[in-house]
């Protein structure tokens, strides 16, 4: 339950901030900061489908950037089927860090420190539980980097080909545009997996969207990677019935996510500032080792001791939380922006009203881990390990030395199922860590793999994809989406896979010297 609370105190917070810059207008002048760019579809989905897509999952997660990104698209004459691949795609590379790291701090670093034969293995590689992770959410942005920086070309190219007029389907002009497509992925990944490197959890995502779309922006601005010529859908006439929904593309006022000012006059470093200081607060209450002690201090953790008689102990480090800073950065936007109060008031019921469903999923899904994990009886004769355990050593048997491969897979799937890359980490974390072990494996690779394919899983979770439609008017899609959806996740497990096993067997040695450096 304590787990569930926390990561609902960094969601709430971060869709406070999210629907509190959509309501001052500040989310419009983002978007058309965009838009102006270009009128190219193949355009528009870089920008919007990858790098607006990729921030706001660093910002909110939790199925946010789907649900934001697919009504703008819309708006701008996408068909809504489009629309809802594009966002899906586009972001699956920052999941693992969503909502400011919410999957490794809350997925991976919670229920490994809750159980005693995850943290003293830990504990016995001279780590703590918190350094354990940060390796964890750098070996992850490393098979993300390397897998993931074609998202962008991966994204407009199913685009491209799936909604061209039937008799014409080809790859040729989403191959047109590869240089910006990969120039785009680079510049998001460099910085991503240098913030996984050198920073925490909290970052990658964020700072590799917002120097990633910096760079883009400035390149296309200055006339690089623009293609000769234009691409756009067929006529609207030709477009089959399960293209569209109920929301008639480029429609007025689909996709508005202003108030009645619309963010007219704002500049666009005004728009964005809410977000530059939160990453401002982040970095000090990170880096800077006495800020950090003292939001760890006792003044800022809420503890309950001896939980209903029993020996066990929870504790919330509210102060230390990124829900903190994500409401603080709201806060401090209301005057930046010269809300009013109608406009304060729905920002904070919206995003309320978000929040519901995460939590029922939450609390269910955590109990049940709760159970798997602390089940057993160690000190029965014979012992008996707890179900993950159990699970663990009996998945390791069957695959042996190609567990690896697999390791993946078994997240996507966990996320599959639940429809959240902290959900997976949670459930099959421990399962992961413990499956290595048995194998003699570093942990690091295989739990890392594992936050990778939690995010992967979110590619064909049903209730994100639910959601992400509904916002486009569109019912009755899901299977469609989600046999779409099964190639970017095939491409990215088999990849992922691959460079699990070159990992574990062909530099095996690297990571002790890798982890002295950094």
């Amino acid at each position: 339950m304590m787990t569930a609370l926390e990561i609902l105190w960094i969601v709430f917070g971060a869709l406070i901030l999210l629907y509190t810059l959509m309501q001052a207008g500040a989310f419009d002048r983002i978007n058309r900061g965009f838009t102006a760019i270009s009128d190219d579809r193949r355009v528009q989905i870089v920008l919007l489908g990858f790098l607006l897509a990729t921030f706001i999952e660093g910002a909110a997660g939790f199925g946010t950037p789907a649900a934001v990104v697919a009504p703008l698209l819309l708006a701008l004459g996408f068909p809504a089927l489009a629309a809802v691949l594009a966002a899906l795609i586009g972001h699956i590379i920052a999941v693992t860090y969503g909502a400011v790291g919410t999957p490794i701090i809350v997925g991976i670093r919670d229920p490994l420190s809750s159980v005693s034969f995850t943290e003293e293995a830990i504990q016995a590689e001279g780590l703590t539980v918190a350094e354990y992770s940060v390796q964890v959410a750098a070996w992850a942005a490393t098979y993300h980097a390397l897998v993931g920086f074609v998202m962008p070309l991966f994204a407009v190219g199913m685009v491209v080909y799936f909604f061209s007029p039937k008799g014409e389907r080809s790859l040729k002009p989403a191959l047109d545009v590869w240089p910006l497509c990969l120039f785009a992925g680079i510049a998001f990944a460099v910085p991503y997996w240098l913030s996984a490197w050198f920073l925490t959890a909290e970052f990658p995502s964020l700072i590799g969207s917002m120097v990633g779309t910096a760079i883009v922006v400035s390149a296309l601005k200055a006339g690089y990677f623009l293609p000769d010529e234009e691409w756009d859908f067929p006529p609207r006439e030709e477009w089959p019935s399960h293209w569209v929904g109920t929301i008639e593309p480029g429609q007025n006022g689909a996709g508005k996510t202003a108030a009645t000012n619309g963010g007219q006059a704002m500049s666009l470093f005004k728009a964005w500032s809410p977000y530059l200081f939160l990453v401002v607060l982040l970095v000090l209450t990170r880096v800077i080792e006495p800020i950090t002690e003292f939001f760890n201090s006792s003044l800022f953790v809420i503890e309950w001791s001896n939980i209903l008689g029993t020996p066990h102990d929870a504790a919330i480090a509210w102060g230390h939380a990124p829900g903190l800073w994500l409401l603080v950065s709201a806060v401090v936007a209301i005057p930046l922006f010269g809300m009013n109060t109608d406009q304060v008031s729905k920002a904070w019921r919206e995003a309320g009203e978000k929040l519901i469903s995460p939590l029922i999923a939450l609390v269910f899904v955590i109990a049940m881990v709760q159970v798997m994990l602390l089940s057993g009886a160690p000190d029965s004769a014979p012992a008996v390990g707890s179900m993950i355990e159990v699970l663990a050593v009996a998945t390791a048997d069957i695959f042996g030395p190609a567990y690896p491969a697999i390791a993946a897979l078994i997240g996507a799937l966990a996320a599959a199922m639940t429809g959240s890359n902290t959900a997976s980490n949670i459930t099959f974390g421990a399962f992961q860590f413990e499956a290595a072990s048995e194998l003699g494996f570093p942990t690091q690779i295989i739990v890392g793999a594992q936050a990778v394919g939690g995010a992967i899983g979110n590619l064909v979770a049903i209730h994100n994809i639910i959601a992400a439609l509904a916002t486009v008017g569109l019912v009755g899609q899901e299977g469609r989406i989600i046999r779409l959806n099964l190639i970017p996740l095939v491409y990215y497990a088999v990849f992922v896979g691959f460079w699990a096993m070159l990992f574990v067997y062909v530099m095996p040695d690297v990571m002790p010297a890798v982890f002295d450096v950094f």
